[in-house]
């Protein structure tokens, strides 16, 4: 990763981490996104955007396996979304195969316009929802 991308991935992901999380996880309305700590163990709640298709829930990271979020599922796929106030649970899939541009064009303009802006790594994520 060059030296830009460092510092565009550190500066933002604080901002998200200390600001932007705490307040959106306080919205009903926000998705979230929950897997278990790889280390701790314990449940780590993301805002995330994206779209449920079917019985599927299809997200863009922006930093790939870079992504806490990313690692936790890494090490156990079993995850939790919440879904305009309902939470699912689902087995989440990393597809480094999938464009995920092309994904974002599916996906909500609002979160999809964010991730390219910021984004360095795109990865798609599926969750298969039970």
């Amino acid at each position: 990763m060059s030296r830009y991308h460092e510092l565009k991935f550190r500066a933002v992901t604080t901002f998200q981490r200390r600001i932007a999380n705490p307040l959106s996880r306080r919205m009903p309305s926000q998705v979230l996104l929950e897997t278990k700590g790889r280390k701790s163990g314990l449940p780590r709640q993301t805002p995330v955007g994206g779209r449920r298709i079917e019985d599927a829930f299809w997200l863009v990271s922006e930093y790939g396996d870079k992504s806490q979020y990313v690692r936790n599922i890494q090490a156990d796929p079993q995850v939790r979304v919440r879904i305009k106030g309902t939470w699912y649970t689902g087995t989440a899939h990393l597809l480094p195969e999938d464009d995920p541009r092309a994904r974002l064009r599916t996906l909500p303009r609002s979160n999809s316009s964010a991730v390219q802006a910021f984004g360095t790594n795109l990865l798609t994520v599926r969750i298969d929802l039970s």
